[in-house]
């Protein structure tokens, strides 16, 4: 890989640059790749996840400790990373719930996607990745993430559009995250349970009629040499990841051998590619890119 080639991953929070895509990011760094976080919000309304961190002091600065965990996250990654500084919308209870008056999800589309359009013409990477459109889940941020980073894509090498925002640059690939598939789960479920292990993942499945998949895998990216890599940078977001959680109740052994991919779909291309993939620069050059400056 070459220096030159530039990716871009764009988040709704702290945290959620580990837990999706955290291994491919460590493995392209690896190969001389340039990586970039985007970060839309602070994370300010997030809750305490980790009983262990569940402390008064945390939740009145939990605003800081945040951007202290991904400071350290970066750095495990060794990834550049940069806020674009608008404030967490929170997960509503209640879907009729109204969103807290200035949040991210709240603003018109061009006041969010600007301060991106300028970071990417700033960064000029040549792929982005991102949320579906539906988030991954239906949370505020990250449903305004997809429709950002998506007019960025679509903007970004438009010298018309979002004017005083850098010179234009077009990137080549957008691509989703697809990390939450029924196959994948299906897969750990069945390696845990010959092994003897106890699954969580039973009710997962059950109910996954309830959550139809959108978007089918196109790229496979093997990353499993970076997964502990990955579960370092989890750590690092102690307020959101509970040790003893969710993430970690499959071992990574098992994971490695089971699944050794990060997953993704191509949402758009600008460059001649076939699926499936098994890399997100197929197709892409160092340091080409279409009507850029």
């Amino acid at each position: 890989m070459s220096a030159s080639l530039r990716l871009m991953a764009v988040h709704a929070h702290p945290d959620d640059e580990s837990s999706k895509g955290a291994a491919t990011m460590a493995r392209y760094v690896a190969e001389g790749v340039e990586v970039l976080v985007v970060t839309c919000t602070g994370g300010e309304r997030g809750s305490i996840l980790n009983p262990k961190m569940d402390r008064p002091d945390i939740l009145e600065n939990i605003g800081e400790v945040r951007r202290q965990e991904m400071a350290e996250a970066r750095k495990i990654l060794g990834v550049e990373q940069r806020f674009l500084g608008f404030v967490d919308s929170g997960l509503p209870e209640d879907e009729n719930e109204p969103l807290p008056d200035g949040c991210f999800a709240l603003q018109p589309l061009e006041t969010a996607s600007a301060p991106l359009v300028a970071a990417v013409r700033e960064f000029r990477p040549h792929v982005i990745l991102t949320y579906d459109d539906n988030g991954g889940y239906p949370h505020p941020d990250h449903i305004m993430t997809n429709r950002v980073s998506v007019e960025a894509f679509e903007s970004a090498g438009d010298p018309d559009r979002y004017p005083g925002t850098g010179d234009p640059w077009q990137p080549l690939k957008l691509y989703y995250h697809m990390g939450f598939t029924r196959e994948r789960f299906e897969a750990l479920h069945e390696a845990m349970t010959a092994r003897g292990i106890g699954s969580p993942y039973a009710d997962w499945i059950a109910r996954w009629e309830d959550r139809p998949q959108k978007w089918d895998v196109t790229t496979k990216v093997p990353c499993a040499a970076y997964f502990e890599t990955r579960d370092r940078a989890l750590l690092a977001h102690a307020t959101q990841v509970d040790p003893d959680g969710f993430w970690f109740v499959c071992p990574r052994e098992v994971q490695e051998e089971v699944w050794p991919t990060e997953d993704y779909h191509l949402a758009r291309s600008l460059v001649d590619t076939t699926s499936p993939e098994d890399d997100l620069f197929t197709g892409i050059h160092a340091g080409v890119s279409p009507t850029c400056s």
